[in-house]
């Protein structure tokens, strides 16, 4: 009897990196690619419909990146498994993610052998992290337990929905589009842009662009 392929959806704005990633995956591991997303909502979408048995999830992501992505993925779809696979290696994301319950957390320099490892792991029911992100994790472990725990990031006082306004609104999106978006009212969104600016303390849309570049949601083009 022959073993029903691993289903994997891959996620990530540049369509180069799906299409480099369906090649590497398709060659003989018994791996089959059925979907693709270009932006975090579109992932929630097809997670939704496909109901793929892995998710290859990019961070930097239109719309929703992968984190808020992978929030919502859990609440819909807690069977699939994610692996973060990003070329961010900030301290939050990492704890975010796995916290979430993402089953992996691979840097885009990873090799194809660790990307198979996790996908493998993480069908197994364990996590699997890259080299570097391991030493991190167990730094940042050893850290905490010698009282040095870092500030509160201020980011983390936002709710679900006020991130994912946050991030639209860095993008360059105007109230209304964010609007038909969300499928909320316009004057919804003010008042999230209005606490998210409060909250932050973020005097601009200048200010808070900064601050979305600075966490790695906003990416800016060469």
């Amino acid at each position: 009897m022959i073993d029903k392929p691993v289903t994997i959806l891959l996620a990530d704005d540049h369509t180069i990196v799906r299409q480099g990633l369906a090649k590497l995956l398709e060659s003989g591991e018994g791996f089959k690619v059925i979907g693709e997303a270009s932006n975090g909502r579109e992932v929630v979408r097809k997670v939704e419909e496909l109901k793929p048995d892995i998710v290859l999830m990019d961070i930097a992501m239109p719309q929703l990146n992968g984190i808020e992505a992978t929030r919502q993925i859990k609440k819909i779809q807690h069977h699939t498994k994610i692996i973060i696979l990003s070329m961010h290696s900030h301290e939050r994301f990492i704890s975010e993610a796995l916290h979430l319950g993402a089953s992996g957390y691979l840097l885009k320099n990873s090799t194809r052998a660790d990307i198979v490892r996790a996908i493998r792991a993480a069908m197994d029911g364990d996590t699997f992290l890259s080299p570097a992100i391991s030493r991190q994790v167990v730094d940042s472990y050893l850290s905490m337990k010698r009282g040095r725990i870092s500030e509160q990031d201020i980011y983390s006082t936002l709710t679900n929905r006020e991130r994912e306004v946050f991030q639209m609104v860095a993008e360059g999106h105007t109230v209304k589009e964010i609007s038909e978006i969300l499928c909320v009212s316009i004057s919804t969104v003010k008042t999230h842009r209005a606490n998210i600016m409060d909250k932050l303390k973020m005097k601009s849309l200048a200010q808070l662009i900064q601050f979305a570049i600075g966490l790695g949601l906003v990416e800016i083009d060469a």
